[in-house]
């Protein structure tokens, strides 16, 4: 096969690619841009999720002092977490329960304690996840096949980078002279502007595949009982290690803050980003967060009595696997470094859906064509070696 011709074999691999499956790819990549901005579209629609200042001089309070903010206000509240996202302008989150049983998630105000509304079961940014990330199939005896489904579609857009780099020859030349020309109808235009994005998007589509598989393996994994976690199991606190003020009053849990003091002087660099309270008398407390690495949580397990970290899972504690497989999550959905970052995600979002449309109508307008001449062109080849010989027979008996 010459060279021209193994080009245009992998041209119609290329385009082959852009069969039917990417309507779905389509729709899978425009709720996934959606889902990255859910949680800001979700703020600007509901005030309970805004971190309101109540004056310009307002301080943002301890995490021990909004837990008494709570209590004060509903004394009957028992607070089991609280969580402060990563950008300033969201309310904190935390899981209450109350006396009667009810558990929720409510919105708090970071500057004076006050809860501010109870989180909806089931709303915008939830929804646009569960549709981008395994189309709402629930979730019964292990992932979804919805999930399945989707994170299968890692290959074939892992396939299609590489294909287009194949058949796009010298393809960095477009970072230097991008060209889309308007003036040359559809088909040129669409032509252009398919190249041009995925040129500039070579990074996303490669980051967005590679962790898109991954949840495919981690599906797999996970539904055959296979760990690779290092995370450690902490044992409860036993019945005599639970110290008593008096004969059967346990002894008050030391300050959160002096708690959280303690685990950022474990944890160098460590911003507590969450914290979870004893559920139990022999429960320890979890405080958490990031460090220098945005990727990954770490966490300590403290003692509440006495401050004594029972366990911590660091970065140090992970092994190179865990590093790459932590990392996958955050680097899919673009949550690991505030607003500016869920930008860049949505915009080469916005022009990966762009792109596997322009794709599409390329392909309903070309490949076709393209295939069936390659057909012809293939039979014509195959039919000649036995054509000649019989005009050659036809000759002879004309002559005799």
């Amino acid at each position: 096969m010459s060279k021209k011709s193994r080009s245009k074999l992998w041209f119609l691999v290329h385009s082959w690619l852009a069969l039917p499956i990417w309507f779905f790819v389509l729709i899978v990549c425009v709720t996934g841009t959606l889902a990255v901005v859910s949680q800001e579209i979700v703020w600007l629609a509901n005030p309970d999720i805004r971190a309101s200042k109540p004056s310009d001089d307002a301080e943002l309070l301890s995490y021990e002092q909004v837990i008494e903010a709570m209590n004060r206000a509903e004394p009957q509240t028992i607070v089991k977490s609280l969580s402060r996202p990563d950008e300033s302008h969201f309310a904190l989150t935390s899981n209450v329960a109350y006396p009667d049983g009810r558990t929720v998630e409510v919105f708090v105000n970071p500057y004076t304690g006050v809860i501010q509304g109870i989180a909806p079961a089931f709303d915008f940014q939830q929804f646009t996840r569960a549709l981008h990330g395994w189309w709402l199939v629930p979730f019964t005896n292990g992932f979804s096949w919805g999930w399945y489904l989707v994170s299968l579609l890692g290959l074939p857009l892992l396939a299609s980078l590489v294909t287009g780099l194949v058949v796009y020859k010298r393809f960095w030349k477009g970072f230097f002279k991008p060209t889309l020309r308007f003036n040359h109808g559809a088909r040129i235009f669409w032509g252009d502007f398919h190249r041009l994005s995925g040129i500039w998007s070579i990074w996303f589509i490669a980051v967005i595949s590679i962790t898109g598989t991954w949840f495919l393996i981690q599906a797999i994994l996970f539904d055959n009982q296979i760990s690779i976690s290092s995370e450690p199991i902490v044992p409860v606190i036993t019945r005599d290690k639970v110290p008593l003020s008096s004969p059967g009053v346990r002894a008050p849990m030391i300050p959160l803050d002096e708690a959280i003091d303690i685990a950022t002087q474990r944890i160098p660099g460590l911003e507590a980003s969450f914290v979870s309270l004893p559920a139990t008398a022999y429960s320890h407390l979890m405080i958490g967060g990031r460090g220098w690495y945005p990727l990954m949580y770490q966490t300590a397990q403290i003692n509440p009595y006495n401050g004594e970290i029972a366990a911590s899972h660091l970065l140090s504690d992970r092994s190179g696997l865990e590093f790459v497989t932590e990392s996958m999550r955050p680097l899919h959905t673009g949550d690991f470094g505030g607003l500016w970052i869920k930008m860049i995600w949505f915009f080469f979002g916005l022009v990966l859906s762009m792109m596997v449309l322009s794709g599409l109508l390329i392909w309903s307008k070309r490949t076709a064509l393209a295939t069936l001449n390659a057909l012809k062109r293939g039979a014509k080849v195959r039919r000649q070696p036995l054509e000649n010989p019989l005009g050659q027979a036809e000759t002879t008996e004309g002559n005799r």
